[in-house]
């Protein structure tokens, strides 16, 4: 019976993200790491503020922690997932430089003119 849970909610989460299409694009920018992390502060701060004066007026430490909980939940699922807002401005990289045949890349040669002296 557990597997059933767990392939069906498997199932559910592929269907809710069948639309995010990650194949050929990163999954988040630096603008987009940017605006997700000022996403989640937000969040989590206002949840914060209306946690803490609500459980204030009511006496109720629990209802701080759940209404903090919830916000939470709102901004992981805001943010997290590769969402097609976080990846509006992708880097544009160098074509990568083909390898000589002849070419070392794990040592480096010394230069026999640059050898370093020892000091006394």
């Amino acid at each position: 019976m557990r597997r059933d849970c767990v392939g069906s909610a498997q199932l559910n989460l592929r269907v809710l993200f069948s639309g995010v299409d990650v194949t050929n694009t990163p999954l988040q920018d630096y603008k987009g790491q940017k605006l997700a992390e000022q996403i989640f502060q937000g969040i989590i701060l206002v949840s914060a503020v209306i946690g803490f004066i609500y459980g204030l007026s009511i006496q109720q430490f629990g209802w701080t922690v759940y209404i903090m909980l919830a916000g939470f939940t709102v901004s992981c699922l805001l943010t997290l997932p590769p969402w097609p807002m976080y990846r509006k401005n992708p880097l544009s990289w160098q074509p990568a430089m083909p390898e000589t045949p002849g070419e070392n890349r794990d040592k480096p040669q010394e230069n026999p003119s640059q050898k370093k002296k020892k000091h006394k």
